[in-house]
């Protein structure tokens, strides 16, 4: 009776030590709210919609680690996008478009990592210097349909390695195979031959930060789920793109409650026909905390493309943000957009999400067009 009682205890210990040695976390966020946007529509009408996935997409998923012992441990993240509006999944309806990835982590050299994320240049430059990612501006604050990988740039397929902290400097490399045979390097054609490599280093020390990222990407009309959007409504990238490489250097401070950046990306477009599509763009952005709850924010972006026309684009964001809670928290957002150029009419605001451009896309010929949002969101 004695042995038994010894044995039950013992199996106890240890389904303790294993249970405390692993973690598996649910989390999410839903970003729900109102908009209100002119210029809109085949009529040039103003329009009035229930928005989703403004200042952050709605999301839910699955973050786990286990302790391998010796500083090493054992990681996947399962992440699925919606639209709280219909339910509808996100990403080509995939089950987990947004991320979906298993691998090791060491401590002292950094984490090596298997099947879909992010590139660099929404690691590194996205999510850290640009007016999308350090306000509420979110999707409105990236450049037009996001075509220099700023804040959807998902890679199938990848093999990614991040360093560790290396007194505030990390870096980190990936390649996205294409999955198709005699096609390493990526052909055009079939679903799956796109290919994609990138680069990252980025430096954060104490208020200050400063970042740069690369990215590749082969017959990128070919993936699937897709990596970006890759028709704009201008035609910039129209038909299927043989490359599309975009570079960028990003950098932030912070004084007191207030926080400055400034962010610079050059994307070359090339067509299976030789032409190029090029585009600069320049933002800058700076928000103060006014109280530990209540935060304002402007931004400004200009953007260029330079093909067989040129197009400009001049754009001011501005929003207050308000947390309820830590988790909770509601904000009011104003974008205004001018543009210039043959083929810079007809983009709009929304091809800057590249959801549902059909649904914002100001009237033909229209050269501006106003978004001012109020939303709600929650974090779970």
């Amino acid at each position: 009776m004695n042995k038994k009682v010894f044995a039950a205890a013992t199996l106890a210990v240890f389904a303790s030590a294993a249970h405390a040695q692993s973690s598996v976390t649910l989390y999410g966020l839903i970003d729900a709210g109102f908009t209100y946007v002119n210029h809109a529509g085949a009529q040039g009408k103003s329009l009035y919609q229930y928005g989703d996935g403004v200042a952050q997409a709605s999301r839910w998923g699955l973050r786990g680690t286990e302790d391998l012992g010796n500083g090493l441990k054992a990681l996947f993240t399962l992440e699925n996008g919606f639209n709280s509006g219909t339910g509808a999944l996100g990403q080509g309806s995939s089950l987990f478009g947004r991320q979906a990835y298993v691998g090791l982590s060491q401590n002292g050299i950094g984490t090596l990592t298997f099947g879909r994320q992010y590139s660099f240049s929404t690691d590194f430059l996205g999510g850290v210097y640009s007016n999308g990612s350090q306000t509420v501006a979110g999707n409105y604050g990236y450049h037009i349909n996001d075509v220099d990988q700023l804040t959807s740039s998902r890679v199938s397929n990848a093999v990614k390695f991040t360093s560790a902290n290396f007194a505030g400097l990390t870096f980190g490399g990936m390649y996205g195979f294409s999955n198709q045979a005699g096609a390493f390097a990526g052909a055009p054609g079939a679903t799956g031959s796109s290919s994609v490599y990138s680069f990252g280093v980025n430096y954060a020390n104490g208020p200050f930060g400063i970042g740069a990222a690369y990215t590749d990407i082969r017959y990128p009309g070919s993936a699937s789920p897709t990596t970006f959007s890759t028709t704009l409504a201008n035609s910039a990238i129209s038909g299927t793109a043989k490359d599309l490489s975009t570079v960028g250097v990003g950098t932030k401070y912070s004084i007191g409650a207030a926080t400055m950046w400034a962010l610079w990306t050059h994307t070359n477009i090339e067509q299976i026909t030789g032409h190029m599509t090029t585009f600069n763009a320049y933002e800058a952005g700076g928000k103060y905390a006014f109280t530990p709850a209540l935060t304002g924010a402007l931004g400004y972006t200009y953007m260029q493309s330079k093909d067989q026309t040129n197009g400009h684009w001049n754009q001011i964001d501005a929003s207050v943000d308000y947390a309820l809670s830590k988790r909770t928290d509601v904000y009011l957002l104003g974008v205004y957009q001018a543009a210039a150029g043959t083929t810079s009419k007809n983009t709009g605001l929304q091809a800057q999400i590249g959801s549902s451009t059909s649904s914002f896309l100001p009237v033909a010929g229209a050269s501006t067009q106003l978004a001012v949002r109020a939303g709600l969101r929650h974090k779970f």
